[in-house]
């Protein structure tokens, strides 16, 4: 493991302290784990005058000034003086950075450089914890040290948290457009905790996953074409507000996941693009250092320091601000160098493959690192390929992320919802598919912001049909996803049935909750989520066939699926979906065991705005053979629905201990023989 820079004792941990020459070599062999603490605005103490000391890498710049409200912008006044490993230091008063500040008290500043194309460049600090909020563009000074956390006692739990064997339920948030003020404006770090942790307990959620809130210029990019990487964005307040939010959604249990995008960075003129006059952060031929689908560059693997400034941004936000894990964006964009291309537009690999090679060595590292410093967080992969073991552990050849999105599952499921149910029998193996696999990786299924949005249509406006039909399909679709292998996932705003796309620049639509069909909806997610939550054959046998045995696999006529979901102890509840309005009254399914059935959750009921057929009575399951099983039951099936049920199995008697030597002749006991 790399240490951190030498601390001196009683000083704050975000000092500045001067890094060894050792220290500077980790942070160009990018293996650097707080790259942040060396680089960057840090106050430091002067022989008791406070000052900041400010650091940025720049190798190839032919000059490099430090301007700020302080001076004027004057790239005259501060010129930055370059040391034997590409960086520009400089140390300045705090009174002098601090005379002129803007109203609140931040001064801003920027690194005006000479590239090596001699060209004047005015950039922000990659390495800034606060930033200006856009338009404007500017770095400011910002101390880091000083919140007073609560959630020592979750920090605690967490450090022995199994989140393979216990209930994960994300509930993805935008932060900018989850709830605004009357007059459009949006919420505060501040504000937007005081009505997120109440809701997301009611509902039942484990955790909230917010889209990146690192600084951003574009609201449409919802926060995926970043420019600060270790800014918490200015559009909602303060880093210490943002700290606020996590820690009180700690001590009320809820978890915080963060959106975390390492693959590529925006051309704008300020951030990183171009950052000396040549390609530093990126590779300089476009068919490895660009994205030209997303107008965005990639990061260049293979250069230390890049590996070294995301790693380090990494642990930044898990250490600094108690994340409980990283959604990791694009990953698919790190591990392979023709994504997003076409043959000819990338340089293969020196084996003449298309895997980025520096790149997989990189995540690897980064899974290394987080799972070895920081107890109980999970990595979370987005990744659309066939990738084999993204989450393997690295000793075995994995990437090692605890985690991976089941997009193979969700386009599957989302392409056989918007069939109507007259065809869907022909597309039955859209649903049973995903047990060919669903083992092969630590799995969550989601529902993100990407499958509202583009003309993709909402959740609810998937389903075909009238609109009764549309709302049971999609209580059928809620119910089959929570009872499904893997951990889940749902953008807000479908738990009440968003009728229209995603819109980023304005709440979500809150008054549908008046309207008769909406609420309802709204109660059966709530049902569902607390039922996963507290029923552990739901969650506890997640990556194994032990936890799932299929009922009926192969019923193609009438869409119907069934099957065991079961714990540790053995308990089991079966499901059963119905994907075709038709009711079926008397329906017959095989079981393996004697024993009983109760319904105990039906989303056809009349509280979540169903039909309200239901199951009324338990259900003796009986002895004969049907289906390949020895046992039956016929049980009622509602139309577009999901039923679960209890199922209280009779075991038969462990066989007794035989007394034979061999199996066909008995062992003979003497006189005086032990038996």
């Amino acid at each position: 493991m790399v240490p951190s820079l030498e601390l001196i004792e009683g000083e704050d941990h975000m000092f500045y302290h001067a890094p060894t020459a050792e220290y500077r070599e980790y942070f160009h062999q990018g293996t650097s784990r707080r790259a942040y603490e060396m680089l960057g605005a840090h106050p430091v103490d002067e022989n008791g005058i406070k000052k900041w000391h400010f650091c940025v890498w720049a190798p190839n710049a032919k000059h490099v000034a430090l301007v700020g409200s302080f001076n004027h912008y004057d790239r005259n006044a501060n010129p930055m003086y370059k040391q034997y490993d590409g960086t520009w230091e400089i140390r300045l008063d705090e009174d002098y950075l601090y005379r002129d500040a803007p109203e609140d008290g931040f001064p801003t500043y920027k690194y005006d450089i000479l590239g090596a194309d001699n060209v004047w460049r005015m950039k922000a600090d990659p390495y800034a914890f606060y930033s200006e909020v856009r338009p404007m563009t500017a770095s400011r000074l910002y101390n880091m040290e000083g919140y007073l956390w609560g959630d020592e006692e979750w920090l605690k739990q967490r450090s022995t948290f199994n989140a393979y064997e216990n209930p994960v339920n994300i509930y993805e948030v935008h932060l900018g457009s989850w709830r605004r003020h009357p007059d459009g404006t949006m919420y505060t770090y501040t504000e937007f905790a005081d009505e997120i942790i109440p809701y997301v307990l009611e509902m039942g959620y484990t955790h909230i996953e917010l889209l990146p809130v690192m600084e951003h210029p574009l609201d449409m990019s919802w926060g995926y074409q970043v420019t600060g990487f270790y800014s918490a964005t200015s559009r909602y307040g303060e880093p210490k507000q943002l700290m606020e939010l996590i820690d009180r959604c700690h001590q009320a249990g809820i978890g915080v996941i963060l959106d975390w995008v390492p693959c590529h960075f925006p051309r704008d003129g300020y951030g990183l693009y171009r950052f000396d006059g040549t390609s530093l952060y990126n590779h300089p031929d476009r068919r490895r250092g660009e994205i030209a689908q997303w107008g965005t560059k990639l990061f260049d693997f293979a250069r230390g320091e890049v590996c070294s400034f995301l790693l380090s941004n990494a642990c930044f936000w898990l250490d600094w601000f108690h994340a409980d894990g990283l959604r990791v964006d694009a990953v698919s964009g790190i591990i392979y160098y023709d994504f997003c291309k076409e043959p000819g537009q990338y340089i293969p690999n020196c084996f003449g493959g298309r895997e980025n090679l520096d790149g997989i060595n990189f995540l690897r590292r980064m899974n290394e690192t987080i799972y070895h410093d920081f107890y109980g967080v999970m990595t979370i992969a987005e990744e659309s390929t066939a990738f084999p073991m993204i989450t393997a552990p690295t000793y075995l050849g994995g990437l090692g992320f605890g985690f991976k999105w089941n997009m193979g599952w969700m386009n599957d499921i989302l392409s056989y919802i918007k069939l109507d149910p007259v065809y869907r029998k022909y597309h039955h193996d859209k649903l049973t598919f995903s047990l060919f696999y669903a083992f092969n990786e630590n799995f969550v299924l989601p529902f993100s912001h990407d499958e509202v949005v583009h003309g993709k249509h909402s959740m609810l406006d998937k389903n075909p049909g009238d609109l009764w039909q549309k709302f049971a399909g999609l209580r059928a679709l809620y119910g089959y996803t929570m009872a499904h292998p893997g951990k889940k996932l749902l953008f807000m705003g479908s738990e009440f049935a968003h009728f229209i796309e995603w819109k980023f620049d304005d709440q979500l639509d809150w008054f549908l909750l008046v309207y008769e069909r909406h609420a309802p909806l709204q109660s059966c997610v709530k049902q569902l989520n607390h039922f996963y939550k507290s029923t552990p054959a739901f969650h506890q046998v997640d990556r194994s066939w032990d936890g799932f045995q299929w009922i009926s696999a192969n019923d193609t006529d009438n869409s119907v699926l069934a099957f065991l979901r079961t714990d540790k102890e053995g308990n089991a509840i079966l499901c059963v979906s119905n994907f075709t309005p038709q009711f079926l009254p008397i329906y017959r399914i095989g079981l393996p065991f004697g024993g009983k059935l109760n319904e105990i959750l039906n989303t056809d009921r009349e509280e979540f705005g169903g039909s309200n057929q239901y199951n009324a009575y338990e259900i003796t399951v009986m002895p004969g053979e049907y289906n390949g099983f020895p046992f039956w039951a016929d049980i009622c099936v509602p139309p577009l629905s999901t039923v679960y049920f209890q199922y209280d199995k009779i075991l038969p008697p462990p066989p007794k201990k035989r007394k034979f030597g061999t199996l066909a002749a008995p062992i003979r006991i003497g006189k005086g023989g032990k038996k």
